[in-house]
């Protein structure tokens, strides 16, 4: 028997209309309310059918972007270099910044659903994928961004996050560094876990393994400064760090100074992403490169093929992983291991 709404809402308790003002996110819906009929959806594997969706009419030239947070510089500027590339050719952005919330995401999917979104890009995915089934039941061409999501996309942009581990590595032990430790956020990142097997597998050809690997859950700043002052308080030895992300690494720059040593003197400091900061930082930051621009707009594009391919009946494409190349830029803040 397919699944109405009247379904919804009897399981849920309520009306047909306050059901239909949940799946189309107009008029007032209480958080109580819409948690219930939210859990009948998802009971009830509810997704709109084609028919229905091809009776709304044209296509909505609206693209949903599922991000864990703007907040962070990076993600601010991806966001910005989709809805730019995208708004080019037609199409409108809906930003949802989910906080990596598997509840947060379940409610953003449903919204994008009712809003009848032509495609969406997810950096977001966090835990369990199976709430994304729906975006793939109602035939929404989805595109990963920064990472791979097996299951929910075909296609995936990303940074060559692994090579960029090892560029951090290799340049360092190029200035003779072998105690190196390694501070970053957050720990269950893919990208971030990429980043790790790269490093240690460049460390591990110079017969050297991390003196010490420090993650966060939380991506701030404070957490990884906190990391970079235990790290220096327990381990003299060290001479390098490397901070998975440029903020990481902004703040092992800040945790050495504060304990009145210097960059690159005592202590060398390598980052990844290459934000405006690394270059506004004092040493100015060594930092692996990955065109977060590039990326973006590399997805966006690639998510209008899909679109243009489902509406004119193309099913003749296969998917595509698509890692953009990253470079070392070699600034002030590593030089020769101290003596």
């Amino acid at each position: 028997m397919t699944t109405s709404i009247r379904h919804i809402a009897k399981l849920a308790g309520t009306s047909v209309s306050s059901v239909s003002r949940v799946l189309n996110n107009s008029g007032y819906a209480s958080p109580e309310l819409r948690d219930r009929v939210e859990a009948a959806i998802r009971t009830l594997n509810y997704t709109p059918s084609k028919g229905a969706r091809m009776l709304r009419g044209a296509p909505s030239r609206m693209i949903g972007l599922m991000l864990p947070s703007i907040d962070v510089p990076f993600f601010g500027i991806l966001a910005h270099a989709i809805e730019q590339e995208l708004f080019q050719h037609g199409y409108q952005t809906l930003i949802c910044s989910t906080a990596e919330n598997m509840e947060h995401e379940a409610r953003y999917i449903s919204m994008l659903l009712a809003q009848r979104v032509d495609g969406v890009i997810v950096a977001s995915a966090f835990g369990s994928i199976e709430h994304f089934a729906v975006l793939r039941d109602a035939r929404i061409p989805v595109i990963a961004i920064d990472r791979e999501l097996n299951g929910v996309a075909d296609d995936a942009v990303m940074a060559d996050h692994e090579e960029g581990g090892r560029l951090m590595a290799r340049h360092l032990i190029g200035l003779g560094h072998r105690t190196i430790a390694i501070v970053g956020a957050p720990a269950h990142s893919q990208p971030i876990q990429l980043r790790l097997q790269g490093i240690t597998a460049e460390m591990a050809k110079g017969g050297i393994a991390p003196a010490v690997v420090a993650m966060a859950e939380e991506h701030s700043f404070a957490e990884t400064y906190r990391l970079a002052r235990e790290l220096l308080a327990s381990r003299p030895d060290v001479t390098a760090i490397i901070g998975t992300t440029d903020i990481s690494a902004i703040a092992a720059i800040h945790a050495i100074q504060d304990r009145g040593f210097s960059v690159p003197n005592d202590y060398s400091v390598v980052g990844f992403d290459d934000l405006p900061e690394a270059a506004y930082v004092f040493p100015r930051l060594t930092t692996v490169a990955q065109p977060i621009r590039d990326v973006g707009q590399q997805a966006a594009r690639l998510l209008e093929a899909l679109i243009e391919a489902q509406q004119t009946g193309d099913e003749s494409r296969q998917g595509a992983i698509v890692k953009v190349p990253v470079t070392l830029i070699a600034r002030d803040s590593t030089g020769p291991v101290r003596s």
